[in-house]
């Protein structure tokens, strides 16, 4: 659904092949009841920990439109509420003496409201995914939107109003890296006075074993070795990276392609774990510790396969 030519509006349908656990369902029971409660929602952890994609899980029960934001260090307050983009001519030929033409041109800049706009507006929930990526100052619109529930609109905008009332169906949820990670910014205390912070780890090995499995095809027995090797690399502290989910179901995935076994006599099954696991663990370049992490990753094999 497309409000206008900036703005694509998703349709909250649950996300195929969702995996819900009795883990998962604590946490997205725990957003909800945040939700209804009256607060804004921030899912905030490392990289691989499945925030955008509670977040999405999340919105899907809540049952309303959503419009998605990138997070984004080139954002600026026009990018989030809206601008003038393009013109809109208007243009009248007067030929009502055969003998005369008259030409009037008219040229005027033309608004188009941005997402967080269109979401208080409509009363759409908003996910606004790693919004810590964006500059501060950027994000400072946000502030009113969540206190007071308005938001302060740029004199430019068409109509007689310089604020919009937030639609009491809003709902924001945020997602962000920790502050150490590249490229993300430290958020305004205000702004995150005012949100509910839900701080997510790894995932238990039951549901990182049903994800992986679900996400392979590979059958639940060689899901869980996998899962095994993974948690164990985690637990040994040599990467310079923690392993995440994702490490498990790209050699899930990998080996289904190989079909390959998951045995520590299959070549292409050890080749796989040590490519993969080395590479998401450790900087490239880092190859002494790239050595560690595969020595450990032939030990975790022999061990649980």
């Amino acid at each position: 659904m497309a409000i206008d030519e900036m703005t694509t509006v998703l349709e909250p349908r649950p996300l195929p092949n969702f995996v819900e656990t009795p883990f998962v369902k604590d946490i997205t029971e725990r957003a909800l009841a945040y939700i209804a409660a009256g607060f804004p929602l921030h899912l905030r952890g490392i990289s691989g920990t499945g925030k955008t994609t509670l977040a999405m899980h999340v919105a899907s029960k809540i049952g309303r439109p959503v419009v998605m934001i990138h997070g984004d260090e080139e954002f600026s307050t026009s990018d989030l509420v809206g601008g003038e983009h393009g013109y809109r001519m208007r243009k009248v030929v007067d030929n009502f003496i055969h003998s005369v033409l008259k030409t009037e041109e008219n040229l005027q800049k033309k608004w188009v409201d941005n997402r967080l706009t269109v979401a208080c507006k409509y009363g759409f929930t908003l996910i606004y995914d790693e919004f810590t990526r964006s500059r501060p100052e950027a994000n400072n619109v946000l502030l009113s939107v969540l206190q007071e529930k308005m938001l302060d609109l740029p004199a430019a905008r068409e109509g007689d109003e310089n604020y919009l009332r937030v639609d009491p169906d809003f709902t924001a949820l945020f997602t962000s890296n920790p502050e150490e990670y590249a490229g993300v910014h430290r958020s305004q205390d205000a702004l995150r006075d005012r949100m509910i912070t839900l701080d997510l780890d790894h995932f238990d090995e039951e549901t990182e074993v049903r994800i992986t499995e679900t996400k392979s095809g590979l059958a639940n027995g060689d899901a869980s070795r996998i899962v095994k090797i993974v948690r164990g690399l985690r637990d040994s502290d040599v990467y310079e990276f923690a392993p995440t989910i994702r490490g498990s179901v790209m050699i899930a995935k990998t080996l289904k392609v190989r079909r390959a076994l998951v045995n520590k006599n299959d070549e292409i099954f050890k080749q796989t774990c040590m490519d993969i696991l080395s590479s998401e663990t450790s900087r490239i370049g880092s190859k002494s510790n790239q050595d560690k992490v595969k020595e450990v990753i032939g030990e975790l094999i022999d061990q649980h396969c």
